[in-house]
C-alpha cells in the first residue's frame, strides 16, 4: 500500500520539464480557442466537511461556456434534476475542477480555479434570448490551465465508430432506476426517452434564439 509522496514518487520517474512548464496561470489564446470549440465539460467539485466529491457533465453549443477575460469564465446553469449537487458543493466550497472536451479531439483542457453563484441580471443576461434566461451563472476565476495529452482519449478509442457500444447491451436508463427503487410501473422505453429529451432539449434551442 502506498501512503506517502515519497514511497509514490519512487514508482514513477520525475515529469518532464515540458509536463511541468505548460501549466498556464491563465488562459492563452490556445486555451480560449479550445473552450470556444467545446460542447461538454466536467466539472468537478466537493462539499464541506469531507463530503464526497461531485464530477457533473455540462453541455451546449460549441461555445456555450463564455470567457470575458483571460481569467475568468462563465458556465450558465441550464438545469436537470434539480438536485443542486455541484452548485450546493460550490456554496461550501468554492473549488472547482473542469476538463473541456471536443469531438474529435484526443486532447482535452483541464481549468482549476474557484467559483462564485451569480444571479445578478448583468450575468443571467448574457445567456438570455426572448423566452430563456439561466437562474444563474457560475462565475470562474481561473487558477491554472493546461492541455491534457491524447494517450488516454486514444486507449480509449472515444471517438472512434468502432468502439462505440449498441445502447441495447444494458437496460435503458428508466429500467435501471425502476429497478433500483423497486418500481412495479412500466418504465419509459429507450426510444420515449430520446424523443421527450430532444423535444425539450429543441424547445431549450428556440427560446435561446
Amino acid at each position: 500500500m502506498i501512503t506517502s509522496r515519497e514511497q509514490l514518487m519512487q514508482l514513477y520517474d520525475p515529469p518532464a520539464e515540458r509536463a511541468l512548464l505548460k501549466q498556464q496561470w491563465e488562459l492563452d489564446r490556445h486555451c480560449l480557442r479550445f473552450i470556444a470549440l467545446s460542447p461538454f465539460v466536467v466539472m468537478a467539485t466537493g462539499g464541506a466537511g469531507g463530503a464526497l466529491l461531485d464530477a457533473s457533465p455540462r453541455g451546449g453549443k460549441p461555445g456555450f461556456v463564455k470567457a470575458p477575460d483571460a481569467n475568468t469564465l462563465l458556465i450558465p446553469d441550464a438545469g436537470g434534476n434539480n438536485r443542486l449537487d455541484s452548485l450546493s458543493n460550490l456554496l461550501d466550497d468554492p473549488r472547482l475542477g473542469l476538463l473541456f472536451f471536443v469531438p474529435g479531439f484526443d486532447e482535452t483542457l483541464r481549468v482549476n480555479g474557484s467559483a462564485q453563484l451569480r444571479d445578478e441580471a448583468h450575468y443571467t443576461a448574457l445567456f438570455a434570448s426572448d423566452h430563456f434566461r439561466p437562474k444563474l451563472v457560475i462565475e470562474v476565476r481561473v487558477q491554472e490551465a493546461y492541455l491534457h495529452c491524447a494517450k488516454a482519449l486514444m486507449r480509449s478509442r472515444l471517438w472512434s465508430e468502432e468502439a462505440r457500444v449498441a445502447r441495447n447491451v444494458m437496460p435503458t436508463l428508466n429500467q435501471i432506476i425502476h429497478a433500483q427503487m423497486g418500481l412495479t410501473a412500466q418504465p419509459e422505453s429507450q426510444e420515449s426517452m430520446v424523443a421527450r429529451y430532444g423535444a425539450m432539449i429543441a424547445a431549450e434551442q428556440i427560446k435561446k434564439n
